[in-house]
């Protein structure tokens, strides 16, 4: 008998599937378990004995599902599900009770289906009102795809990527990984990019195949993953920034975020950000952020787009 057949790996695997579908009838158990219904009702009564609230109903509507309250039962989640709920605590997911492939809402449910009504109840009526309401843009990466990055970033593996540029346009490259980081909700890929032949930061959600090569990937010494990734973020795009504050760098830092531009003190009491944006208009309203005189050196659109928001909110105050 191999361990797949043995009674206890059977009563388990049962366990999990009343998890998974609470109302299971006794027939889709023992389908799914490839043994008569018998023998499924005689597995639930295995795990009855070992203290597992395992609760039935008669009739057409009838099954088995887990009871709450007195002995919490053991949850076995599957690998997705697993590292979906480490995402989650990492980015603050906010799950979607509408796809039911989702992993981590699958292992939310778990949870929630075998807690005290007391707890769960309330719970569930929040969980139900994210649900409906799912924060605008986010895009969690694929666990599995996540796990493979990490894994090769600690392995010190070679990979070669499917790397969606735009919707229609994938590429394949190959790439030494560094590290992956989050950042507000993003998940980064730091890497050399044997194919560009330059450092490179790609959106993890972006990443449509992984395949791990049998060829060394070393990263630098002196590498800062954060610090990298703020670089990155802060630099490269089509409107040069340049703005003078009358502040110390230290102070300058506090209130404007590293991925806004890098801060260079020009004396004690005096400092530049220098930066780089697409959007003019957004980086302005950043620019409220810091307590002290300043003067935009640099660009013309972005003194452009502070002339605008300035008429804006002197109109408001009249």
């Amino acid at each position: 008998m191999t361990h797949d057949e043995s009674p206890t790996a059977r009563a388990l695997l049962l366990l999990e599937l009343i998890q998974s579908s609470p109302g299971i009838t006794a027939e889709r158990l023992a389908g799914r378990l490839g043994v008569s219904e018998r023998a499924a009702r005689r597995y639930v009564g295995i795990l009855r004995e070992a203290g597992i609230p395992i609760e039935s109903e008669r009739g057409r509507y009838g099954g088995y599902r887990i009871g709450r309250g007195l002995r919490l039962p053991p949850l076995m989640f599957t690998q997705a599900e697993a590292l979906g709920l480490v995402m989650a605590v990492l980015d603050g997911h906010h799950d979607n009770a509408a796809d039911p492939a989702d992993p981590v809402d699958g292992a939310l449910g778990k949870i929630l289906r075998v807690l005290p009504e007391a707890v769960a109840g309330p719970a569930v009526a929040v969980r139900s009102l994210s649900a409906r309401h799912p924060e605008p843009g986010a895009r969690t990466p694929s666990p599995e795809t996540t796990a493979d990055l990490v894994q090769a970033c600690a392995g010190r593996r070679r990979l070669r990527l499917g790397y969606r540029i735009r919707p229609g346009d994938e590429r394949i490259m190959e790439v030494d990984p560094w590290a992956v980081v989050v950042r507000r909700g993003r998940w980064y890929l730091l890497c050399w990019s044997h194919t560009r032949n330059a450092r490179r930061v790609l959106r993890v959600d972006k990443v449509a195949g992984v395949e791990v090569l049998d060829v060394p990937a070393v990263p630098p010494p002196d590498l800062d993953p954060a610090e990298m990734l703020e670089d990155h973020l802060s630099a490269g795009w089509r409107h040069q920034v340049e703005v003078v504050v009358d502040a110390p760098a230290e102070a300058v830092g506090e209130w404007v975020p590293r991925s806004l531009g890098r801060s260079e003190p020009i004396d004690a009491t005096t400092t530049r950000l220098v930066g780089s944006t697409d959007e003019p208009d957004w980086y302005v309203r950043q620019l409220t952020a810091i307590r002290a005189p300043f003067r935009i050196v640099g660009s013309r659109e972005l003194r452009e787009a502070a002339e605008a928001l300035g008429r804006r909110l002197l109109q408001a105050g009249t």
